[in-house]
């Protein structure tokens, strides 16, 4: 077995791959960029090593900086993790000519799995079904265009290189396909400098079945089960389980050997992937879609209903031990799930949001596991992907998994960042997927109503408290308890504001007069893009020592935690009925059409990376006017009424979020103004 290993990867899969190898005695060594200077992987690790700036392709995509750290380091072998550099073949080769044992397949088995048109006449020749669409690389759009009349609408737009998503688009109409294989060829050079794409026919009611395969460098090759990844957004999985719902004792068994002899066609050696698309009204008839050569992102829900340490079964391949497990030993026991935690708005269309973890709590108990690399005081920033952690549940059937997991769901909360935890009990909690009726469009269905998230009465009056408490303050900053803002007689201040009357009301800083004897302070307050005046009905507020706020609303006591971030003077309270986030009102940015113009907002942080009107131009409702990036997906934002456009915006330039970056002018208003102007210009030459 190695004495040391790096990992060349960060967040919660370093941390991962840290834990097996601390069990098994194994040195470890980190690698981070600028952004992940004081991240959780960091100091986890025996030693670390500094890659370069946040960006990916400055540090943690650098070939050359990882191999030097692992060369100064003494590492005998990489983990690669998932994402980065896991399904380069370069770097695979690369390692090897170093001498250093790469942790998953040859480079070989890399290039052919990691094209999806020469992975499909791979596992062609050994029986493996394949789903029609087009099959030679390099294709343009003219002819993907004329393919995708062939194959038949709807079509499916994939990236030959990478995966998780990026770069997938379905297209339902022919007039749709041509802008669509501009952005999709975009994205995809954008994450994997591969802009090749190749078109599929889009399954109906698709359901994504995977199966975990793992094979020595003697010839043996198991599979360790299904998993279902059908609870999918724009193809990133949210929920994955094992085993599926839907598969019969029969149709696993075929699925898992189809998966075994698409390890055999390309010499496969580790732990790897085989995706299958299953159409729901034909659970027994499955299509190959690829093969990722690396661990999966969901690869502990396996692990939980096998036994097996995935991680550990990579290194001892890759010292090049054989395999003690045969098929026939590999059993699957009880049920699991495991929840995907984003930074992102489901709210706002998923968009991703990042900020400051004020706090992270995460539960502990049976059958709960937590795989996160999130720490309170980390700053989540647009140059990563956006998942921050991992919340996976075993039970022993699904129904009790599913319960499981919506319980430590309630428990789990990250004030300072917007997440989609909420969505997530509202997710499992649906007919649809407490019955196993899954299928890979579900979440795309969902109305508003099942995407919002609206704070409670109650948690606005906890809100409105809050402010009351630290006398609204835009530089208080408190996170639990008050003690850091040094807020003594916190009690007294909600009193003095209106919320208590057993204070002196003259010594109140409010409106209250003798006439109104029952004047109860007003806070503005801003949740969920909604602006809203709450009166307090707050009497008193008390905090524990272990930072439990305890506030008396109309009799009834309600307990929640409670935090103040004083750089956008926000407030977040955490409680069993959710966590929400509420600002105190700035200046309106939602413009009315006309003379002031509408604002066309980021609505997200990110990059621009295209400007596709000029100023001065006339635009229609819905014409695209700007495309950001961010967390490697494109936003195309639209203008929200016709008239004259002034972009602000500027390509390759970085933006805040709700940043101004055009405005659009009613034509007959702009008109005025430039008379207006025109009329004033004349006055001055005149005088």
């Amino acid at each position: 077995m190695f004495n040391t290993v790096l990992i060349a990867n960060r967040g919660e899969i370093a941390l991962r791959v840290i834990r097996t190898c601390r069990r098994l005695g194994i040195r470890t060594v980190a690698v981070y960029s600028d952004a992940d200077a004081h991240a959780a992987h960091v100091k986890a690790a025996d030693t670390a090593v500094h890659l370069g700036p946040a960006q990916a392709s400055e540090s943690y995509l650098r070939i050359d900086k990882v191999i030097a750290a692992a060369n100064a380091t003494g590492a005998e072998a990489i983990h690669p993790g998932y994402g980065f550099l896991s399904e380069n073949a370069e770097f695979s080769a690369a390692c090897e000519a170093e001498g250093i044992v790469f942790l998953g397949p040859g480079a070989e088995a890399i290039r052919i799995m990691g094209d999806k048109i020469t992975a499909k006449n791979a596992v062609s020749q050994r029986g493996v079904p394949l789903v029609p669409g087009t099959k030679d690389a390099a294709m343009s759009n003219d002819s993907l265009v004329t393919a995708a009349a062939d194959i038949g609408f709807p079509v499916l737009i994939k990236p030959s290189a990478g995966g998780g998503g990026k770069g997938m688009h379905a297209v339902f109409e022919p007039s749709e396909l041509p802008a669509a294989l501009d952005t999709a060829r975009r994205e995809a050079a954008s994450s994997f400098g591969d802009d090749t794409l190749f078109l599929e026919r889009l399954v109906a009611t698709p359901r994504h079945i995977e199966v975990q395969v793992m094979a020595d460098a003697h010839g043996n090759v198991i599979h360790l089960g299904e998993r279902e990844c059908s609870l999918q957004r724009r193809h990133q999985k949210v929920i994955e389980e094992a085993p599926s719902a839907l598969l019969d004792e029969a149709t696993r068994a075929r699925i898992g050997q189809a998966a075994c002899e698409t390890a055999k066609s390309v010499g496969y050696r580790g732990a790897g992937t085989v995706e299958f698309i299953v159409g729901a009204d034909r659970p027994d008839e499955f299509f190959f879609m690829e093969m990722n050569t690396r661990l999966q992102v969901e690869h502990p829900v396996t692990e939980e209903v096998t036994g097996v340490d995935l991680v550990e079964l990579q290194l001892r391949v890759g010292a090049g031990e054989e395999l003690t497990l045969a098929q026939d030993d590999v059993t699957m026991t009880g049920h699991a799930i495991e929840a995907r935690i984003y930074a992102e708005d489901p709210s706002r269309g998923f968009l991703p949001t990042g900020g400051r973890a004020l706090d992270v709590v995460f539960p502990e108990g049976e059958g709960i596991r937590v795989d996160a690399g999130l720490e309170a005081g980390q700053t989540i920033a647009s140059d990563y992907d956006p998942m921050i952690a991992k919340l996976i549940v075993h039970a022993p059937d699904r129904g009790a998994a599913i319960a499981r997991l919506d319980a430590a769901l309630a428990a789990s909360a990250v004030p300072g960042i917007v997440t989609n935890i909420d969505f997530l009990r509202t997710l499992i909690t649906l007919d649809e997927v407490v019955s196993g009726n899954l299928d890979t469009s579900l979440i795309d269905r969902l109305d508003e109503d099942q995407l919002a998230h609206t704070a409670s009465q109650i948690d606005r009056q906890i809100a409105a408290a809050a402010v009351l408490v630290t006398g609204g303050k835009a530089g208080t900053e408190f996170t639990g308890t008050l003690a850091s803002a040094d807020l003594s007689g916190a009690a007294g201040n909600l009193a003095n504001a209106g919320g208590s009357a057993a204070a002196s009301a003259w010594g109140r800083p409010s409106a209250w007069r003798t006439s109104r004897p029952d004047f109860r302070a007003r806070v503005s307050l801003t949740s969920g893009g909604e602006a809203a005046t709450v009166e307090s009905l707050v009497d008193d507020v008390t905090i524990d020592d272990s930072g439990l706020w305890h506030v008396l609303v109309a009799d009834t006591q309600y307990t929640a935690r409670v935090f103040s971030d004083a750089r956008d003077r926000s407030i977040w309270v955490s409680s069993d009925r959710g966590v929400y986030a509420f600002t105190r009102p700035q200046a309106d940015t939602s413009l009315t059409p006309g003379l002031d113009g509408a604002e066309v907002l980021a609505p997200m942080p990110g990059s621009v990376v295209e400007v596709r009107v000029e100023s001065g131009a006339r635009v229609e409702q819905g014409d695209p006017i700007v495309v950001v990036e961010a967390m490697k997906m494109e936003h195309v934002l639209t203008a929200p009424a016709a008239g004259i456009v002034t972009v602000t915006a500027v390509q390759g330039v970085q933006v805040g979020l709700d940043e101004v970056l055009a405005t659009v002018v009613d034509e007959a208003a702009a008109d005025a103004a430039d008379a207006s102007t025109d009329a004033s210009t004349a006055a001055e030459s005149a005088n």
